[in-house]
């Protein structure tokens, strides 16, 4: 089977619960989220130290994207959600929001030993879910 047929595959099935309630925003893409009620802007990604592809690292590394949120009845709130929790640096891969928790759950593209953080800044794309609580 080859890659085309399978990216068409993946294209018209159907998606899981998760992936309804997967966002996914470019870099400084804003989107009103009516059925969450609010409004979502992607800021940017203030840190980017995820192992970059084709490199044996030791540590996995994180990103850490920069997400500004507002209800219909908030101001705006910019919180950081990171790829992984680190407690050390008082991250986190969720947020609390207007009776939702918000994950990070993609960060695209990955850095490579051409490509780093700095070169990446404004191509950026991440997928959040969102859960009532």
């Amino acid at each position: 089977m080859s890659a085309d047929s399978d990216k068409a595959k993946v294209e018209t099935s159907a998606p899981s619960n998760n992936q309804k309630n997967t966002v996914y925003l470019n870099e400084g893409e804003n989107k009103f989220l009516s059925e969450y009620q609010m409004n979502v802007t992607f800021k940017s990604i203030s840190e980017d130290s995820r192992c970059p592809e084709g490199v044996q690292c030791v540590w996995a590394g994180i990103a850490v994207a920069n997400v500004e949120l507002m209800s219909t009845t908030s101001r705006p709130m910019t919180v950081q959600i990171a790829t992984s929790d680190l407690k050390s640096k008082n991250l986190s891969k969720k947020v609390m929001f207007n009776g939702y928790e918000i994950s990070l759950v993609q960060v695209s593209p990955n850095s490579t030993e051409t490509k780093t953080a700095a070169t990446l800044k404004g191509k950026y794309k991440i997928g959040l879910t969102f859960k009532k609580v």
